[in-house]
C-alpha cells in the first residue's frame, strides 16, 4: 500500500508541475511576485489617460473653397458670425472659407469696416474696458508665439476690433472673444497674404440665419 501512496504522490506532484509549467509558458511573469520582479520582468499595466482637448480643427472649419452666392465684390471679407465662418469672396459664386472664433454673448457686433492696418506678430495692449473687466491681464505683451493675437493682425477701421491669429486653436468655432475675429495662425497668415489695406469687411449680425447656399466645393 505504501508503494501505491508513493506512486499517487508522485503523480499528483507531476500533474501540479505540469499545470504550473503550462501557466508559466502562457505568462512567464505571472508566477513572480511583483516585489521580486526585476525592472525588465515587471508587467506594465496599461494606464488610463484622460482624453486631451482636441487641438485640431473640426473638418468643417478647415480652410477650403466653397460655393458662396453673394452680391459682394471679389476680395471682400464676409464674417458669418452665427456660423463662425469667414469668407473671402473669390467671384463667380465661389469663396475661400475659414473657421473662426467670434465674440461671446454680449460682445458680438455687425457692420461694414475696412482693413486699415496690417501687422505681423502684433503686440497686444488690452484696451481700458477689457482691463476693467479682467484686471489680471497684462498691460502690454510683445508679439510672439505666446501672444493671444497670434501671428498676424488686420485692424478694422477705427475700432478696437481685429481679425487676428490665436495661441488657443481649440477655440475656433466658439463664441469666446471680446469682439475680435480669431483664426488659427496658419489661416490668418494665409488671409493676410491675400488682402490689402482698404479691403472691405462685412460683419453679419449674430441673428442672421445660416446661409444654406454655401456648400463645400467638390
Amino acid at each position: 500500500m505504501s508503494s501505491i501512496h508513493a506512486l499517487r504522490s508522485i503523480a499528483i506532484s507531476a500533474l501540479a508541475g505540469a499545470i504550473l509549467t503550462t501557466a508559466a509558458s502562457a505568462n512567464p511573469l505571472s508566477l513572480l511576485a511583483p516585489d521580486r520582479q526585476t525592472p525588465d520582468q515587471r508587467v506594465v499595466q496599461p494606464m488610463f489617460e484622460p482624453q486631451r482637448p482636441a487641438t485640431e480643427q473640426a473638418a468643417r472649419f478647415k480652410r477650403q473653397v466653397v460655393d458662396y452666392a453673394t452680391h459682394e465684390a471679389p476680395g471682400t471679407i464676409v464674417i458669418d458670425t452665427p456660423n463662425t465662418y469667414l469668407y473671402l469672396v473669390l467671384g463667380n459664386g465661389r469663396a475661400l472659407r475659414y473657421g473662426i472664433g467670434v465674440g461671446r454673448e454680449g460682445f458680438t457686433w455687425s457692420g461694414v469696416q475696412t482693413v486699415t492696418r496690417k501687422t505681423e506678430w502684433p503686440d497686444w495692449t488690452p484696451p481700458p474696458e477689457m482691463l476693467e473687466r479682467q484686471p489680471y491681464l497684462p498691460r502690454f505683451m510683445a508679439g510672439g508665439p505666446g501672444n493671444p493675437l497670434g501671428a498676424r493682425a488686420m485692424y478694422l477701421g477705427g475700432t478696437v476690433y481685429r481679425i487676428h491669429g490665436t495661441n488657443a486653436p481649440e477655440t475656433i468655432g466658439g463664441r469666446v472673444s471680446s469682439g475680435c475675429i480669431r483664426m488659427v495662425n496658419e489661416d490668418v497668415m494665409d488671409l493676410y497674404g491675400r488682402v490689402n489695406v482698404g479691403t472691405k469687411v462685412v460683419v453679419l449680425p449674430i441673428e442672421r440665419h445660416a446661409d444654406m447656399r454655401a456648400h463645400a466645393a467638390q
